[in-house]
């Protein structure tokens, strides 16, 4: 197959297109610098400078391909939200996405991509909010978006994907949780207290996290784009935990104690409230889809995953 990919020198990206080359597909990365993409892609990847949030001659690449991995988009944490910050954030998902699809709008039917397989994330639902609601009740790909910030991003996001399918594309939009790999991702901030003997739960520590480790969130876009049984969303999530209990695991594995948590007060005073919410809130996402679809995990305990990612 004929793959473009953007995003591709980030952190699932690379991996992800790692993986499409070894299948044999010949993939075309869409990249703000070719020349520093070179390093870190492999051999006979094609790349092509793009601004994703307006119309380009990078537009030609999507002309004749089989399918479109659109990954890229501002990091969440990247840095201390602003009003600024924020609608930078929305334009580089929704205003790129939104972008892709007209492009491929104005192509010959029979020369558009046959899939989009588009990111999305878990904040698409809305926090679990105690005992005796919805706590512990597991969050599916038929639950609700929330109101918040990054619930109406991952609305507005998917939105502008679906969009596609009224050009005959089909469409998957892989709402990912917290994915665990090496040299990059969340890990690297959670390792560093456990490393300093001073490690532990954020918060109360009773919040759900939803996790997958690296090489099935790749492989899980891979198959997607191959896989005309993929469509519409998809939960990119192996499982939840309480963080209580991901921060044990992680000291196991780490042969570190974890005792010390991380107030509250703590968390909102360096990342800043709103953000801090999606910190200490989460909710019990189950990979639904991925269960029928029969998708078999590479890394399907925390343990595993965290161990192949310290």
């Amino acid at each position: 197959m004929k793959i473009v990919v953007t995003g591709g020198t980030g952190f699932v990206g690379i991996p992800l297109v790692k993986l499409l080359v070894e299948r044999g597909d010949h993939v075309t990365a869409l990249v703000r610098d070719p020349a520093r993409a070179k390093s870190k892609l492999p051999a006979g990847v094609r790349l092509v400078a793009a601004d994703l949030e307006s119309q380009g001659p990078w537009c030609d690449a999507l002309d004749g391909a089989d399918g479109v991995a659109h990954l890229a988009g501002e990091p969440i944490a990247g840095k201390r939200w602003d009003a600024r910050q924020k609608q930078i954030i929305r334009d580089s998902r929704v205003e790129s996405t939104r972008t892709i699809v007209e492009a491929i709008g104005r192509l010959p039917a029979e020369r558009r991509p046959k899939v989009l397989v588009n990111a999305s994330g878990t904040d698409y639902y809305p926090f679990a909010v105690g005992p005796g609601d919805f706590d512990d009740d597991p969050v599916t790909e038929a639950d609700p978006p929330a109101d918040s910030y990054l619930g109406r991003l991952c609305r507005d996001w998917e939105k502008e994907a679906l969009a596609a399918e009224a050009h005959g594309v089909r469409v998957v939009c892989l709402r990912t949780g917290m994915v665990l790999g090496s040299h990059g991702g969340a890990i690297e901030k959670l390792t560093t207290p456990f490393k300093f003997f001073a490690g532990g739960r954020l918060g109360d520590g009773r919040q759900w996290v939803s996790w997958i480790a690296l090489a099935d969130a790749a492989g899980i876009y891979a198959t997607a784009l191959h896989d005309e049984r993929y469509r519409g969303p998809i939960n990119l999530v192996t499982a939840s935990v309480r963080n209580a209990e991901f921060a044990r695991t992680l000291g196991k594995v780490m042969h570190r104690p974890s005792w010390l948590p991380v107030p509250a007060f703590a968390i909102k005073a360096a990342v800043g409230s709103e953000f801090a919410e999606s910190i200490l809130n989460g909710r019990n996402v189950v990979p639904a889809k991925l269960q029928e679809l029969g998708f078999a995990f590479q890394q399907p305990t925390l343990t595993g995953a965290l161990a192949a990612s310290i």
